[in-house]
């Protein structure tokens, strides 16, 4: 019993105090750490760090933990190994953007562009560095601003972008001197020096340099003062002072020489290992040639000094090979850290991508649904105002035409979810034969159009219902028939479907779009189902496409489980056939278009009131007259401000909120509307993606959302729902 209560109590978390000691020996380790790095001491401040490391891991303190990889990057930079640096700082700058640590992700920032600075990829460097001042800006840290900002100037000018250098240096000077930053002011005016001569100002050169030198000399400043000596060296050699010039140069290598030994000294741990096996050879070899001076004492001697030669000998060739083993153990491991470190970007520059894929896709989204909303919004006015007997076919073709435009933008936005295999398949009852006459009775004008004569052919033996997705097989049958009017001109175009198979009520089902067009060459059909892919430049000139539809196609087959072949001849016309298992259902109900609103009186609408949130003037239209045809009455402002305001001094029932309007956004707007009115029905009426705003929807406190261009059946119910249903209730 005893042992139990123990091992519970061993199990329990650590205390407060022990969590406060852990946090000292971290900032104790990070100290010693800075202290070394600032001596050049690497191997004892890495030790230092990977102790601090297990305590940071074990208290789970991401700020630490940033502080931690941040500073070991730097070591790694220091050392040379840039590939090992720049994947420690990627993974301190994301423990830092976690923990919000802004100073230390600019810093992180700082030693980034270091390192791609020290390998001449100024671009990114130059990129890092602005990135690390504006942080160290937002957080008033003046003095690692001006480092960043003088760090900027040093990458434009080995861009050889002198002006931008020039005034950057100034930006860096006028920092140092209103803060008193000496040995920031002496670097800045050196480089200003050097901006200003390769800007052909030789003698302001001169000034700026005399200036920066003489601050350092005054200060004692050692490494600045030997970069002073180089810069005025370079400057009186272009002014033809070769005598100072070369006094100036040997200067520099004096002081350069004595600050360099100690680093090169600890620069790299596999140069010092080479040292020491070096040293230990001379001295094997030193010992070898003392026991052969020897050896002619006497023949017992001489056996000794065989043998203590051979033991050495065999020493050495042990030392050498284990240093030879070493070696390629420490390139084998630096192969594996670059590799490492190169799929590290490559994931990163592949997440950036996908985020902007995802911008883009939501952006054409609501550019290609805002204007679809006034085509289906006006098809269907028009046939509910009486139209001529004529006009009708051509407005229900209309009708149709949008309403299949919109689920084929949907999954021309969303390829990447058929790619992905992420499209859900939605089954119901239908009739297949009726449903393939209805798709080439829609295509009959374009056909008509080329000139072209559609056949349709169906199976005696195969039933005309069944369960399944009716929509992608009308999206497949759309996409290769429209294609194949497309490539003919004067022919025929059959479409058919028939029966392959048949088991416990699932039937195979084979359907073909033939056509007698211009056909596809053998080396373009091993292409044809790929994205954007078409028969040849001139083709797509001539015939016009984006290229998606076979893609699309071949998508939807392989959700639904089907597959998909081709048979062309250049010049004799193509044959696309696939087959699909299909569901047999014995009868498919004909679904009719409900009015919920029809057998409601206006007197009982009449105290109804909605406001349409909404900037686009023929959307308002579309709006309202769908709503007055409805009997209600709806009032309609422009952007976000005003519907709060009316919201302040009216009473609603429903709003319906656009998203993108001048001003606050819609969601902005409903999160105002939300801290005076909890219970108002808000409707998000919006043409945006919606599932890669639901969250966002959700937290601003919408009731639900209505996707434009929307169904007005769908529209009607929750309009219903939430006016007669909830009155009800």
């Amino acid at each position: 019993m005893f042992l139990f209560l123990g091992a519970l109590a061993n199990a329990q978390e650590p205390t407060q105090e022990e969590l406060e000691t852990l946090q000292t020996q971290v900032n104790a380790e990070l100290s010693f750490a800075q202290k070394s790095i600032e001596d050049s001491q690497y191997p004892q401040a890495n030790a230092s760090l990977e102790n601090a490391l297990i305590n940071a891991e074990k208290l789970a303190n991401k700020k630490s933990l940033g502080i931690i990889y941040s500073k070991l990057g730097k070591i790694q930079h220091l050392q040379e190994k840039h590939d090992q640096a720049i994947t420690t700082l990627i993974k301190a700058v994301e423990v830092q953007r976690f923990a919000k640590d802004n100073f230390n992700i600019a810093e992180t920032y700082k030693t980034l562009g270091d390192v791609y600075f020290s390998t001449n990829r100024y671009e990114k460097a130059l990129d890092y560095y602005k990135s690390a001042e504006t942080l160290f800006k937002q957080e008033d840290l003046h003095k690692y601003e001006t480092e960043a900002v003088l760090k900027k100037g040093q990458t434009f000018l080995a861009l050889n972008e002198f002006k931008n250098a020039e005034s950057t240096f100034n930006e860096a000077i006028s920092l140092s001197r209103r803060f008193q930053f000496e040995k920031l002011l002496s670097r800045s005016l050196l480089q200003l020096g050097e901006a200003q001569a390769k800007n052909g100002s030789l003698g302001l050169a001169l000034k700026s340099a005399n200036e920066g030198f003489n601050i350092a000399k005054e200060n004692k400043i050692l490494d600045v003062l030997s970069a002073g000596y180089l810069t005025l060296s370079n400057l009186k050699e272009a002014d033809g002072n070769y005598r100072l010039a070369n006094k100036y140069l040997r200067a520099h290598l004096k002081i350069s020489d004595s600050l360099m030994t100690i680093k090169r000294a600890l620069i790299s741990s596999e140069k010092t290992s080479e040292l020491l096996v070096s040293n230990q050879i001379n001295y094997q070899k030193q010992a070898q040639a003392d026991l052969e001076e020897v050896a002619s004492s006497n023949t017992f001697t001489q056996l000794i000094t065989i043998l203590s030669i051979a033991l050495i000998t065999i020493l050495s060739l042990l030392t050498l090979s284990l240093y030879k083993n070493n070696n390629i153990r420490l390139k084998s491991n630096n192969v594996l850290h670059k590799k490492n470190s190169e799929l590290i970007v490559s994931k990163e520059k592949a997440e950036l991508a996908s985020k902007t894929k995802a911008n883009f896709l939501s952006t054409v989204t609501h550019e290609l649904r805002t204007p679809l909303y006034a085509v289906t919004g006006l098809t269907n006015m028009l046939l509910d105002e009486n139209p001529k007997p004529e006009q009708i076919p051509h407005l229900k073709s209309l009708k149709f035409s949008g309403d299949y435009l919109l689920t084929f933008i949907n999954d021309i936005l969303q390829i990447n979810k058929i790619e992905a295999n992420k499209v859900e398949v939605e089954s119901e009852v239908f009739n297949l034969k009726k449903k393939i006459a209805n798709v080439i009775s829609a295509l009959n004008n374009s056909a008509v159009g080329n000139n072209v004569k559609l056949h349709f052919e169906y199976d005696d033996n195969l039933p005309h219902n069944y369960n399944a997705d009716q929509l992608k097989i009308s999206q497949i049958l759309i996409n290769l028939i429209g294609n194949s009017i497309k490539f003919t001109k004067n022919g025929d175009i059959w479409v058919r479907a028939s029966k392959i198979s048949e088991e416990n009520g699932v039937y195979n089902v084979r359907f073909e779009v033939q056509d007698n067009g211009i056909g596809i060459s053998t080396e373009k059909q091993e292409h044809m189902f790929e994205s954007f892919s078409q028969g040849s430049i001139q083709i797509n000139r001539k015939y016009g496409g984006t290229g998606l539809g076979l893609s699309i196609v071949k998508g939807l087959i392989d959700i639904l489980k089907g597959k998909i072949y081709l048979k062309s001849m250049l010049g004799q016309g193509s044959t696309f056939f696939f087959e699909l298992p299909l569901q047999f259902a014995e009868e498919a109900i004909e679904k009719e278009q409900i009015s919920y609103f029809k057998d409601i009186s206006e007197v009982e609408l009449s105290d109804i009131k909605i406001l349409i949130v909404e900037d686009n003037k023929i959307n308002q239209m579309i709006t309202k007259k769908i709503l007055n045809k409805m009997k209600l009455k709806c009032e309609v402002v422009e952007n976000g401000e005003d519907a709060v305001e009316k919201i302040k001094t009216n009473t609603y029932d429903v709003v319906l909120m656009d998203i993108h309007m001048p001003g606050i956004s819609g969601i902005e707007a409903t999160k105002i509307i939300r801290t005076f009115n909890k219970d108002l029905t808000i409707f998000a009426l919006t043409a945006v993606t919606i599932e890669d705003k639901m969250v966002e929807f959700d937290e601003a406190g919408f009731t639900d959302i209505i996707s434009k261009p929307f169904k007005q059946e769908d529209f009607e119910k929750k309009l219903f729902d939430a006016l007669i249903l909830k009155e009800n209730a």
